[in-house]
């Protein structure tokens, strides 16, 4: 028997009417030597869920593990002010949290937000026809890994560190203003894999155009380097079998991993009707907010992803 698949960003309790908590959690190790923004980076991450959803962050619980017998306590203090700057900026409170002590440094949040269930986005509302959006540009995982393998120096990755602090609160905003039918945010299952679960909830397919997904700099050199994520590899064995590839054959394998890269507090992916269109660019205008058109959903079998 088949059965439809659901794919959430986050938990979701009625506790009234017209309210709804929305809860998640996330935390991960430094992708960045700068402690602070390694807070600000997993703090956002975080956040992005209830953002996915048209959810307003309320509060939220520090989750931190560190090796308290190897370095500074100066360094913890930095990674949760850069988690506590970060939760201010979304208008919620940190309310407190739990440390272990770990070799290896971990940080992130469980976060609660508020949502409206008659205002809720998921992802399983896309419709043919639609157009489907997205606010970041992709490739902080192959960045991660430059500059991990120091092939990339921090002061050569700062947009692509600059994207990854910056919340999702704006573009939540606006496409929650301009009616979207569903979104999900790009994390780590990568662009393709979060696509396809958006695809395999709403029943349809889709069409991207690789020329139209926007990268971060430096992206396509250190993909030619070899700067690749182990994740990334992962990513496309599991996605390969629901791709379908119409471009340069030579641009394949390299488009292919991009694509299946996996993103660190990456951006939201939105589908939306062609008619709100005009309507949702007006409130990304608003929201000073960046976006770029990548592809439609089509009438495809579920899940199914042509890419041109």
């Amino acid at each position: 028997m088949n059965r439809e698949q659901h794919f959430s960003d986050a938990g979701i309790y009625r506790i009234a009417p017209d309210k709804a908590l929305v809860q998640t959690v996330d935390f991960f190790t430094p992708i960045v030597d700068d402690p602070y923004i390694f807070g600000q980076i997993a703090a956002a991450n975080a956040l992005s869920d209830v953002y996915a959803m048209g959810g307003k962050p309320l509060t939220a619980l520090n989750i931190i593990c560190f090796p308290v017998s190897c370095h500074p306590l100066e360094i913890m203090e930095s990674i949760l002010r850069g988690g506590y700057d970060k939760v201010n900026e979304a208008e919620a409170v940190v309310v407190g949290g739990h440390s272990v002590e770990d070799p290896e440094p971990k940080y992130g949040l469980a976060v609660t937000g508020l949502v409206d269930p008659g205002k809720l986005i998921t992802g399983s509302g896309a419709r043919p026809g639609e157009y489907l959006i997205l606010t970041k540009p992709l490739g902080t995982g192959i960045i991660a890994t430059a500059l991990k393998g120091e092939m990339l120096k921090e002061n050569e990755a700062v947009e692509a560190i600059i994207g990854m602090t910056a919340l999702n609160a704006g573009a939540s905003a606006a496409m929650a203003e301009a009616g979207a039918s569903a979104c999900t945010d790009v994390t780590g299952f990568s662009f393709l894999g979060h696509l396809h679960e958006m695809l395999l909830s709403s029943g349809v397919g889709a069409e991207i155009e690789y020329a139209k997904v926007p990268l971060y700099p430096a992206v396509k050199d250190m993909v030619a380097m070899g700067m690749i994520p182990a994740g990334a590899y992962r990513n496309l064995e599991y996605i390969q079998s629901n791709l379908e590839w119409q471009g340069p054959e030579d641009q394949r394998e390299d488009a292919l991993i991009i694509l299946a890269d996996p993103q660190t507090s990456g951006g939201l992916l939105i589908s939306i009707a062609e008619e709100k269109l005009e309507l949702l660019q007006n409130a990304f205008g608003r929201q000073n907010q960046s976006w770029h058109i990548v592809g439609r959903i089509t009438e495809a079998p579920a899940g199914e992803i042509l890419l041109k």
